[in-house]
């Protein structure tokens, strides 16, 4: 069986259970699962595949939980650039339904290539519009093709405006089709195994995309093959005017009637929440995926997320779709997570901290997000959410899913009395390797599980054709 070596690294993030962070370290994995984590010195002495990483940190690798990979063929567009979230979708629709399964291949690539770069090694894809013969199959064999650990929805719209919701009628699916596509991909694909490469999730899309019955059974079909859930929810405050206009609720608790509020789901945003929903979530062990970039650049708000982990509420972080972030870079949505989150204990009530104490205020220390709790976010909290037990730290028996960073780059020169911090506080760097159980997928900065070059010429011509659509009168 094929083994891998990680040694000399100047510090190992392991994200156990005791937090611990080994000085000149590493660790010696088989056949994909760690066998060792401790100082170099009690490691096995060479490996099939050795990395030096003297001047290096070792993390876990970082877990996306939510993005839309399709969505890279329409970053920046000029229609969507300074609007919020409804007349953002409006602009979207019709051009993520003109793509084609060759243009999602290079996009789901690039995004997966991506987010590696930056220390990503598990990646949730929300694939929801389906058409011109595009199946969520098209996601999971471009995936497959880079190498990352991968867990992808059968996700839907069926609710289109003739029928009170958002999208054009063109761009949903009948709700029949949605759910027996859904059990379809569930039993050819998934894999429930530990170290699994692939898994599924169901998710409707929306409250303001899909009717409640199609939320009623996509939940029995999940829970009958095992599989979880996930949606959008209270991302802004257009959708919670919504829910309460259509349903006469606000947005959680119309979930609730749906019995979507469980230990088997988790949302994407959860921004626009008060504390009895808070509570509501930790009551009954629904999850959420903090949005830290798309929220700003929607300007949909900024979530709770320090009560989520407060209260108990598993929380993992996520970079969205790449046409409300422009980009996939999870370890800078790992910075922003703690920044926006200190920029929330500073506001004024009613939007902060109802209180009249400076946020220097001793009373008020542990308001303040740490560095280490936001990569707590990405890495253990993220495993939390997805319902993995096999990933999100460095231990004995869990996979060797991690990433590293170079210390001597410029970014950390002056930051290195404490490194760990620095990984956050400093500007992020680029992944040197990424490493997917047991197999690099980056090694020194650079993609080598497939030739980038071509794809990314091909996702440009792609995304040029799909713009033009967006700017045709």
């Amino acid at each position: 069986m094929a083994t891998l070596l990680a040694k000399n690294a100047d510090v190992v993030v392991t994200m156990d259970g005791q937090r611990r962070e080994l000085k000149n370290a590493g660790l010696f994995a088989r056949d994909g699962v760690i066998e060792q984590v401790g100082p170099t010195a009690e490691l096995p002495a060479t490996a099939d595949v050795v990395l030096d990483l003297k001047g290096h940190i070792l993390l876990p690798g970082l877990i996306n939980c939510h993005h839309h990979l399709d969505q890279i063929l329409t970053r920046n567009l000029p229609a969507g650039q300074n609007t919020n979230l409804f007349p953002w979708l409006k602009a979207h629709y019709r051009v993520w339904a003109a793509r084609t399964p060759e243009d999602t291949r290079t996009a789901v690539i690039v995004g997966c290539a991506e987010l590696a770069r930056s220390g990503c090694t598990t990646v949730f894809d929300h694939a929801y519009v389906f058409k011109n013969g595009c199946k969520v199959d098209d996601q999971i064999h471009a995936a497959k093709e880079i190498g990352v650990r991968f867990v992808v929805s059968r996700g839907s719209m069926s609710l289109g405006q003739s029928k009170g919701g958002l999208p054009p009628d063109d761009c949903v699916e009948d709700e029949k089709e949605i759910l027996a596509d859904s059990v379809r991909v569930i039993e050819q694909y998934h894999d429930a195994k530990p170290g699994s490469m692939l898994q599924i999730v169901l998710a409707p899309c929306s409250p303001f995309s899909v009717t409640a019955e199609l939320m009623r059974e996509s939940a029995k079909i999940a829970r009958h093959y095992g599989v979880k859930l996930h949606t959008h929810l209270c991302e802004t405050l257009d959708e919670e005017r919504y829910t309460l206009e259509h349903k006469g609720l606000r947005p959680v608790a119309y979930m609730d009637t749906l019995d979507w509020v469980e230990k088997d789901v988790w949302y994407a945003h959860a921004v626009h929440v008060n504390d009895d929903e808070v509570r509501l979530f930790a009551k009954k062990g629904a999850g959420v995926c903090h949005c830290p970039s798309s929220n700003m650049r929607l300007a949909s708000g900024i979530a709770p997320v320090k009560k989520y982990r407060d209260a108990g509420v598993r929380t993992g972080l996520g970079v969205d779709g790449s046409a409300s972030n422009d980009g996939s870079n999870l370890l800078v949505e790992v910075r922003e997570a703690m920044l926006l989150a200190r920029l929330k204990i500073g506001l004024l009530p009613p939007e902060g901290p109802q209180t009249v104490l400076s946020t220097s205020d001793p009373l008020r220390a542990k308001e303040w997000m740490t560095a280490r709790d936001a990569l707590e976010i990405a890495t253990i909290g993220g495993a939390a959410v997805l319902g993995r037990t096999d990933i999100g730290s460095l231990e004995k028996g869990k996979y060797a899913d991690f990433f590293t960073l170079d210390l001597n780059s410029i970014a950390y020169s002056g930051g290195l009395s404490d490194p760990v911090a620095a990984v956050v506080f400093c500007a992020p760097t680029s992944a040197r390797h990424t490493v997917v159980g047991g197999r690099l997928i980056v090694d020194k900065g650079e993609v080598v599980s497939i030739d980038m070059g071509p794809v990314v010429q091909e996702n440009n011509r792609n995304a040029a054709r799909l713009a033009a659509l967006a700017a045709a009168p």
